[in-house]
């Protein structure tokens, strides 16, 4: 690989493993920050504002049932149990009061069981419509949510709040309470989770969930919850709790809080996945960007080093000044069609060639107008010389010309005008006041020749010309 494709490379790899860490680092600050936010703020907050409306929604209608088990007049009716349209009226009061889906009242003198709207049965404890009644008469408990149906009210799941009723000697006298829709209460739940990405669930003390969004009382032990098992008593504690899982190879945060009011366990279940989608999405559009951004950087070093590195050929091969090839790069290619010539027969000839008396225009005209006049000189040769042939500047004031393919006859034709339009070029003699001449020498490349030998055949034809009075072509 080129040193400038091995720079590019370089260069490039850096670009994207910095941008990948930069990304990565932000990525991993974000994600910590939010998962301690989701711990430490979110989840809490979010924990109180479901217990409030918990509290609304539930723990107001249990407070109801407790209201209406306490009331004197249920109690009092239920000891005579006298003119029911009394005690239709009273429920529908409550219905209407507090907008519930329905309000009930068993006696448990003649099992009758009462609506706003009359009997609707009497319940029997052959009957298994009527066991939640039998069962919960027979608990030591004084009051109970129970997830039922009842299809002489709907013929959906309904949620019972029961309260037992009890005289001044605490003997049972029914049982009393408010129902509530699941569909309602699946409905807030399911809000909780598509719009907060929490899910609530209720768990009683014997880790059975309650009640959640899709699981309405269906004996779903926490125990079966994917890791949870070993958390068991942590969540179900009277004091608020927080625990961290994985589930399906996400990572999830719990919390639980106790409700007393209902005797249940309250939990938020958060998928910390769904509050790092964001930064998440983030990261692939940095990456993303980083790599178009390396890409286009990338390209842009590869043309400035692409060029920079043809400036530096360049330089290396030709004159700065007179953009001629300078002497190695003559050399190279001069041995390259030195080989050819010795396989095909062709001729070669050299032309030496050095600019009478420059060293005067120097001293008189200064160096600035010496440049002027080197590359005004070259311009007048370049005019007559083939791109087939090479032309550099071997030195100073001193130039060498190969002929490809021409013999010594027509390189001495050559020759000699081009030192006759040297001689005559208003440019140049405009510069210096008077006439610009040069020396010329002339050799033909021999087979047996080394080019270090031709050249300086060629270097002392030169000479001879300067020797015999300048201005003219010798051959050697």
């Amino acid at each position: 690989m080129k040193t400038k494709y091995k720079v590019v490379f370089l260069i490039t790899s850096l670009l994207i493993i910095l941008s990948i860490s930069i990304s990565f680092i932000n990525y991993s600050i974000s994600f910590s920050s939010i998962q301690k936010q989701l711990k430490n703020q979110i989840l809490p907050l979010f924990l109180n504002n479901v217990y409030s409306d918990i509290q609304k929604h539930i723990v107001k209608p249990h407070i109801i049932s407790s209201t209406m088990a306490n009331n004197s007049f249920l109690k009092n009716w239920l000891i005579e149990e006298k003119n029911k349209s009394k005690v239709e009226d009273y429920l529908a009061s409550i219905k209407d009061e507090y907008d519930l889906f329905n309000t009930f009242l068993v006696s448990e003198k003649t099992k009758k069981y009462y609506t706003k709207d009359g009997v609707l049965e009497v319940l029997d404890e052959s009957k298994p419509s009527s066991a939640w009644y039998f069962n919960f008469k027979k608990s030591d408990k004084k009051h109970e949510i129970n997830l039922d149906i009842n299809k002489f009210i709907s013929d959906d799941l309904i949620m019972f709040i029961n309260y037992k009723i009890y005289d001044e000697s605490s003997k049972l006298l029914g049982v009393t309470g408010v129902s509530l829709k699941t569909s309602y209460i699946n409905k807030i739940l399911k809000t909780f989770r598509t719009n907060e990405h929490f899910i609530v669930s209720f768990y009683n003390k014997n880790a059975q969930m309650i009640l959640s969004e899709g699981y309405v009382n269906n004996s779903f032990p926490i125990d079966n919850k994917q890791n949870l098992n070993r958390f068991k008593e942590e969540i179900f504690t009277k004091d608020s709790s927080m625990i961290e899982f994985e589930k399906d190879g996400d990572t999830h945060i719990l919390n639980s809080k106790y409700i007393p009011e209902l005797d249940l366990f309250l939990t938020v279940e958060a998928n910390l996945k769904n509050f790092t989608y964001n930064i998440t999405n983030i990261l692939y559009f940095n990456m993303i960007v980083s790599f178009l951004v390396t890409s286009i950087i990338a390209f842009l070093v590869y043309l400035i080093i692409r060029n920079y590195s043809k400036k530096l050929e360049f330089l290396s091969q030709h004159d700065s000044l007179t953009k001629l090839s300078n002497r190695r790069d003559f050399q190279l290619k001069l041995n390259t069609l030195f080989n050819l010539m010795k396989r095909k027969g062709n001729d070669i000839c050299l032309i030496f060639i050095d600019i009478d008396n420059f060293k005067n225009f120097n001293d008189k005209f200064g160096h600035q107008t010496g440049d002027q006049i080197l590359v005004k000189f070259v311009d007048v040769l370049q005019s007559e010389v083939r791109k087939t042939d090479l032309f550099a500047r071997w030195g100073g004031e001193e130039f060498l010309i190969a002929l490809i393919d021409s013999n010594i006859e027509d390189t001495k034709a050559l020759t000699e005008k081009l030192r006759i339009l040297i001689e005559n070029d208003t440019a140049l003699n405009k510069l210096t006041k008077t006439k610009v001449t040069a020396s010329f020498g002339v050799t033909k490349l021999e087979e047996y020749d080394t080019i270090d030998e031709a050249i300086s055949r060629a270097d002392k034809a030169m000479y001879l010309s300067k020797n015999n009075g300048k201005n003219q072509v010798s051959i050697l």
